[in-house]
């Protein structure tokens, strides 16, 4: 009887699979390492795309915040510049404060311009656009009590003219009143002819032929107002054909009546007038040409108003 010698290892079947299920647990691990790799490049895109979207957002929101930003100041500066146009005042009160502005406006702008400015930055150019507005608004009402202040000084000196005008109204009525009141009135008017005699002597006629000169006579009625001084007395002799008797080289001339025109005087004197007496004043015409026979008429100037006038007749040749 053989014995066999041959005997089965205990790890027959059981060790071949041990290490089956050694390599199961390997592949599961690094499935396992796979998939959570996947998952997590699947996740961390996802993370990425989501704060590229978020920062993409976020440029929007602040380009939009520089925009509307440049939109104020903007406004805020065309107000500034319209109120220095429709105002003087205006322009000298920011001449003051040219630093500040120019400080203020240039720190706007330049935080503006720059397109990659934080929000820190846009905040602080928000604020010092709110403080330029404020500027603005703080002129303007100081404009306004300036303007106001003007509106009642030029009511006060409106109120001033008025009564000034008013008062020279009067003052020049009074002096008015005055200039009229002493003006000379002349009275008993008397115009002669007088035919001179070869002795010198002295005859009225009425005969153009032998008429040499015309004497005027006339009284200065007494006058309170005028004072006492030398008045300028002027009379205007007219022939009877309508032309005025004046020859310059005799002493004749032209003088202002009261409303600016002039007017040819016959003669003039200077008369010693004394406040409130009448006094008789003679003047004599001799020409150096033939009286006219006809109507002649005498008027007499003081001041430039008529203050009297008369008329005499001269007849045709004869005898006196």
């Amino acid at each position: 009887m053989t014995e066999n010698t041959f005997n089965t290892p205990a790890s027959g079947p059981s060790g071949s699979e041990k290490p089956r299920s050694r390599n199961g647990l390997i592949y599961g691990i690094l499935i396992a390492a796979l998939a959570g790799t996947w998952i997590y490049m699947l996740y961390d895109k996802n993370k990425t795309n989501e704060t590229i979207v978020q920062q993409g957002t976020q440029i929007d929101s602040i380009s939009s915040s520089r925009d509307a930003l440049q939109q104020e100041y903007n406004a805020a500066n065309a107000r500034l510049d319209d109120l220095i146009s429709q105002n003087s005042r205006m322009d000298s009160l920011v001449k003051t404060k040219d630093k500040e502005l120019a400080d203020m406006k240039s720190r706007i702008a330049s935080i503006l311009s720059n397109k990659n400015a934080s929000q820190a930055e846009l905040a602080e150019a928000r604020r010092l656009i709110e403080q330029l507005k404020s500027n603005i608004a703080g002129y303007q009402e100081t404009i306004e009590r300036l303007e106001g202040e003007k509106l009642v000084l030029a009511g006060e000196r409106d109120v001033a003219r008025k009564e000034r005008d008013s008062v020279g109204v009067v003052k020049d009525s009074l002096n008015k009143q005055v200039t009229l009141g002493s003006v000379l009135h002349a009275s008993n008017i008397k115009l002669q002819p007088l035919q001179i005699k070869k002795n010198g002597k002295e005859v009225e006629t009425s005969k153009a032929k032998r008429a040499d000169m015309m004497r005027v006579t006339f009284d200065l009625d007494e006058n309170r107002i005028a004072p006492t001084g030398d008045k300028e007395i002027y009379v205007a002799i007219t022939s009877p054909d309508g032309s005025p008797l004046a020859v310059e080289a005799l002493g004749s001339g032209r003088f202002s009546l009261d409303d600016g025109t002039e007017k040819l005087y016959t003669a003039k004197k200077t008369v010693a007038y004394t406040k409130g007496e009448k006094q008789t004043v003679t003047m004599d015409w001799k020409q150096n040409s033939d009286f006219k026979p006809g109507d002649y008429s005498v008027e007499i100037y003081h001041n430039g108003f008529r203050i009297g006038q008369g008329k005499v007749t001269l007849k045709k040749g004869g005898w006196f």
